[in-house]
């Protein structure tokens, strides 16, 4: 009978065939964006932070969180140093002068820029293998984000992170509600400032889960419907340690 349980380093290679197995059309479009995938989104918060990572132990489920994303940043470090560089996909460090777009058009032969794309579109040019022509997620940018959380966690997204601080990536399927109550109890347990609670971010063509969050009590922030994304937040109660008596 299927349960929930802790993380445990056996569950690597597992959750990222859960995290590729689960991805949203745009990005398990490129096989090379769906390998890096899992190095954003499951493997830095079961390294940071196993207390607050369940497994549905019969593999089909997932629930990765961090209770404090400030803390998740700064000691973001040494999960570059043991993960990202010690693995043939997601080494070396990727070059940073120009941040890559998250978008590019795949074609047979070459990938162009997606805004240039986008412009040749717009001014009817012809061309006679558009055919060809995919948009896919860039998995340089995937890469870049791959090392600088800040890009991923914080930027834009400021003002939401200092009130509901802690976060989570989960397979909804088939135990989610479980999952999402599992993970809010670790939070509330794990002495960590989680603020206001906890947020997440649904991507625009996966919106259909959006009420399934919102009958778990998430509702969608002022302004989170942005840049194709959708984020929604959720107050956690505080618990309150008492002091312990003086000895």
């Amino acid at each position: 009978m299927a349960f929930i349980r802790l993380y445990k380093d056996s569950d690597f290679d597992a959750c990222a065939h859960i995290c590729i197995a689960t991805l949203p059309p745009t990005l398990a479009a490129s096989p090379a964006a769906a390998r890096l995938s899992p190095y954003l989104w499951t493997h830095p918060y079961t390294f940071l932070s196993p207390s607050t990572c369940h497994i549905l132990d019969d593999g089909t489920g997932k629930a990765v969180g961090y209770c404090n994303v400030h803390a998740f940043v700064a000691n973001y470090g040494r999960y570059i140093t043991s993960v990202l560089l010690s693995h043939s996909i997601t080494a070396p460090e990727p070059d940073f002068t120009i941040r890559a777009p998250w978008m590019v058009v795949s074609k047979k032969k070459s990938a162009i820029n997606a805004e240039k794309y986008a412009r040749r579109r717009q001014d009817d040019v012809p061309n006679d293998d558009d055919d060809d022509d995919e948009i896919v997620v860039n998995p340089l940018a995937l890469a870049q984000n791959a090392y600088r959380p800040d890009w991923m966690l914080l930027e834009g997204k400021e003002a939401m992170t200092a009130r509901w601080r802690a976060t989570m990536h989960i397979d909804l399927l088939p135990w989610g509600r479980q999952l999402i109550d599992r993970f809010v109890s670790s939070v509330k347990s794990s002495g960590q400032d989680y603020g206001e609670g906890e947020h997440i971010g649904v991507a625009g063509e996966n919106s259909k889960v959006v009420p399934f969050y919102e009958r778990m009590g998430f509702r969608v922030i002022e302004g989170g419907e942005r840049e194709g994304n959708i984020w929604m937040v959720r107050d956690i109660e505080k618990v309150w340690i008492k002091d312990k008596p003086a000895a």
